[in-house]
């Protein structure tokens, strides 16, 4: 199969080929027709299997090839995605596969000023990629309407459904046109969310190109147990072990993220952070030196979990677990793309037990487990498997306590015997001071 025997334009064949596009992927393959055919949709692959062409290079050719010229201010195909990074990167892919077209794109997210944003879109855009907050800023102060939207689409439609975006796409829906084409793409779809979306779709064709909620067969995963204060220290020591030269890593908190960074340079390691309360601009900085291996070790929040796409990227390190446990899928998406292989390695505490059955529950597999010579953690982590279920060792019988004078401690009262004689069947009757109710005898 090639891209034209899915009925895909020559304009767009031509950028195809310049990007070095041969063959489509299992999910272009099945989408690109759908989308073509006017279909709603609802797609699941793992990442890094080529969605963002999957609709967008159909979305394109519906642009160039319907509908009227786009009007002031006005958009005719909406892409929402959950971060600045993943704008930032199918806003890319979009503007080199329309590379030949006589199309019109842009993105739009919060963290910059809002008026370059407003300018640009003075003239209509053909097809506009959003965060959902800036989305609405930009509607709200008439920089934006969407009389002549076509079609919209959710990208990692899991994150875009769930509670923390619900409130801004209610918002976002209502003031869409009723009849207008609906794609959602993403890598796991938990069963509420499938529930939720079928409500807002029209008759969706549903695509699973693999299992729901597994991770890349292309990334090696494993656990490192270890005490939670020694994280720091075990990851450097890998780090050295491994001679590690380029190293994604996941913190749970944006202070996890800035005291690990501060640690590694203060070692000389060349390493940056990013998450959620830098500048657009920073993280982007710190994020083009990471591609171009300029900083060996980047640290980020889970704002980084999903749309980066860095090239051969070899490791990834969960420094801690993340609370959703899809997240730990995209996570370690981030590295065996495109083919490639990769690993994937959680530094886990006692603490994290939950999370890992959590992780292991939804991706139907028992993560291997290792012990660094060293770093054995004081604080048993309980062992998991992929039922859910949380093994706890039985306790062991409490022994009797004894003294060096072989006698028994019987509560309050101590017993005279032999220290190895076995417990009695009954507990020992305390004895009650016996008074004389005679005459009481005077003293001479």
């Amino acid at each position: 199969m090639t891209f034209a025997t899915l009925g895909l334009i020559d304009p767009l064949l031509r950028s195809l080929e310049t990007l070095g596009y041969q063959t489509p992927t299992p999910v272009q393959a099945q989408a690109i027709p759908a989308v073509l055919a006017g279909r709603d949709l609802m797609a699941a692959a793992q990442t890094g299997t080529g969605k963002t062409a999957g609709f967008a290079l159909p979305l394109l050719q519906l642009l160039a090839m319907e509908g009227p010229k786009v009007t002031a201010n006005s958009v005719r195909a909406l892409i929402l995605v959950p971060t600045r990074e993943l704008a930032e990167q199918v806003h890319e892919a979009v503007r080199q596969y329309a590379e030949n077209l006589p199309l019109s794109t842009y993105a739009v997210y919060g963290g910059v000023s809002i008026n370059p944003q407003m300018m640009k879109l003075r003239k209509g855009v053909d097809l506009l990629v959003a965060t959902p907050g800036r989305l609405l800023d930009l509607f709200r102060q008439n920089a934006l309407k969407f009389n002549q939207l076509q079609t919209l689409v959710l990208d990692e439609a899991d994150r875009m459904l769930d509670l923390g975006f619900s409130e801004e796409l209610g918002n976002i829906y209502r003031v869409l046109p009723k009849k207008r084409q609906t794609l959602l793409f993403s890598a796991t779809f938990s069963d509420a969310i499938r529930l939720l979306a079928g409500q807002m779709l029209n008759d969706p064709l549903s695509i699973e190109v693999s299992p729901r909620n597994v991770a890349a067969n292309t990334v090696k995963q494993w656990v490192v147990v270890v005490d939670k204060k020694r994280k720091p220290e075990l990851f450097i020591h890998l780090l050295r072990k491994g001679k590690w030269k380029q190293v994604l890593v996941f913190a749970k908190t944006r202070n996890g993220v800035d005291a690990l960074v501060e640690k590694l340079q203060g070692l000389g390691i060349n390493a940056d952070g990013i998450h959620g309360d830098k500048p657009q601009a920073t993280r982007q900085r710190a994020l083009d030196r990471f591609k171009a291996s300029e900083v060996q070790i980047l640290v980020a929040t889970d704002v980084a979990a999903r749309g980066l796409d860095i090239e051969d990227l070899p490791l990834v390190v969960n420094f801690d677990l993340p609370i959703v446990a899809e997240d730990y899928i995209h996570r370690i998406g981030r590295t065996g793309r495109a083919g490639a292989t990769g690993e994937a390695i959680s530094l886990v505490c006692a603490d994290e037990v939950n999370l890992l059955s959590a992780i292991e529950t939804l991706t139907r597999q028992t993560l291997t487990r290792q012990m660094e010579q060293d770093f054995e953690p004081e604080h048993r982590v309980p062992d998991t498997d992929a039922s859910g279920q949380v093994v706890k060792k039985p306790k062991k019988p409490k022994k009797p306590k004894t003294s060096g004078s072989g006698k028994r401690n019987l509560g309050k009262w101590v017993e005279s015997g032999d220290a190895s004689a076995p417990e009695p069947s009954i507990k020992p009757v305390r004895k009650v001071p016996v008074f004389n109710t005679g005459p009481r005898k005077r003293k001479p």
